[in-house]
């Protein structure tokens, strides 16, 4: 299982913990948009968020789009994960590139901003669904991600999220834990939580040790007892298809469709998620429009 996220309970059922191991996925999303170790950093973090996240949703088809707006170069960066973790996301510059900051390493936060905007949409298939957001703190994500969980909803969690890359550029670990305690945890176990925490290690040099999600959640909750609830495997995944961008055209209604086909007679439209192109000519665009006009 080379993607995959540990879910555990510790505390006598008094925290919840998820810890992620993401070196494969985040490899083949920066593949896939061609990123700069920056953007590749960026784009790693919040997709490794974003699939504990939806993991933490309950029904079988809820998703959770994780959306980080910045305010600097990189604008914007979108993952959406699904109840079992699988995620896609893209970043709106991924050939981004900043100097280093101030201790060396690479300058996610510099390249996102401060005073941007992280949003959260969990569409767990009510009439509605769910939106919260909360402004970045520092752009580093993991810790705009924690500043999100207590100002949106309430909930104190302790964030940390990391990707190394090799002297290539490649992935070299990727990883991320969620920590929370549950409502009503009384102040010894939160002072035992706190001290746990003080000296964690960067996650990705944990990853790179080759260290489990178990072990790290070993390592990270070494105060409590940690009772491993399941395991599942996880992915960079996209959904798309062609039957979902025809639905998508036939969508734009019958005056584009044709506007299309006069002026330029044939259409290609690509993902944003996974690059993947679809072509379609004029025969197929007029059978689209048909269709349009049969739903009419």
């Amino acid at each position: 299982m080379k993607n995959y996220i540990v879910r555990a309970l510790a505390a006598n059922k008094n925290i919840r913990a998820f810890a992620a191991i993401t070196t494969d996925m985040v490899e083949k999303a920066r593949k896939t948009h061609q990123t700069t170790p920056v953007a590749t950093a960026a784009l790693g973090r919040t997709m490794t968020a974003a699939s504990i996240m939806g993991y933490m949703l309950k029904g079988n088809n809820d998703t959770l789009t994780l959306q980080i707006r910045g305010v600097n170069k990189i604008k914007s960066i979108v993952a959406v994960a699904n109840s079992k973790g699988y995620v896609k996301s893209y970043i709106s510059n991924p050939y981004i590139d900043v100097s280093l900051n101030d201790k060396g390493k690479l300058d996610v936060g510099g390249a996102i901003g401060k005073n941007g905007k992280l949003i959260v949409v969990k569409d767990m298939g009510l009439k509605e669904p769910y939106v919260g957001q909360s402004n970045l703190i520092t752009g580093e994500i993991a810790e705009d991600i924690a500043a999100y969980y207590m100002y949106s909803e309430q909930q104190p969690s302790v964030v940390s999220l990391g990707v190394l890359l090799n002297s290539d550029s490649s992935v070299k670990a990727s990883g991320g834990i969620i920590i929370q305690p549950l409502p009503d945890v009384d102040e010894e176990v939160l002072d035992k939580l706190e001290k746990s925490i003080k000296d964690i290690k960067p996650i990705s040099s944990m990853v790179a040790k080759g260290m489990t999600g178990e072990n790290i959640l070993e390592e990270v909750l070494k105060n409590f007892e940690v009772e491993i609830i399941e395991k599942g495997e996880i992915d960079f995944q996209c959904d798309c298809s062609r039957g979902k961008i025809e639905k998508a055209l036939i969508s734009i209604g019958e005056k584009d469709l044709r506007s299309i086909i006069e002026e330029d007679g044939k259409a290609e439209i690509q993902c944003h998620f996974c690059n993947e192109k679809y072509l379609f000519d004029k025969n197929q665009l007029i059978e689209l429009l048909n269709r349009a006009i049969d739903h009419k």
